[in-house]
């Protein structure tokens, strides 16, 4: 099992959603702690950061994180898909 770590952004982000999109990303942040590669997340690698993955949280939201050592997933920003850069 992982443990998540958020940032400021992803803090700050997460609070701009509703509470049903908060809901959301709760369910999948419990799959993403014991398998962040399980097939409802839909997580890829996200070609222009090094080291970074994007989930689907649904068809509008998605949330950005990496690996920091060996069980902590940094969470970085979540949002719309224009998130990226």
């Amino acid at each position: 099992m992982y443990k998540l770590e958020p940032t400021n952004q992803f803090s700050k982000a997460m609070k701009k959603l509703s509470g049903n999109e908060q809901q959301a990303v709760a369910n999948k942040l419990k799959i993403l702690v014991n398998d962040p590669f399980h097939p409802s997340l839909r997580t890829k690698k996200v070609q222009m950061l090094k080291d970074v993955f994007e989930n689907s949280v649904n068809m509008d939201i998605q949330l950005l994180w990496q690996h920091e050592g060996n069980r902590i997933i940094l969470m970085i920003d979540i949002g719309r898909h224009d998130i990226l850069p």
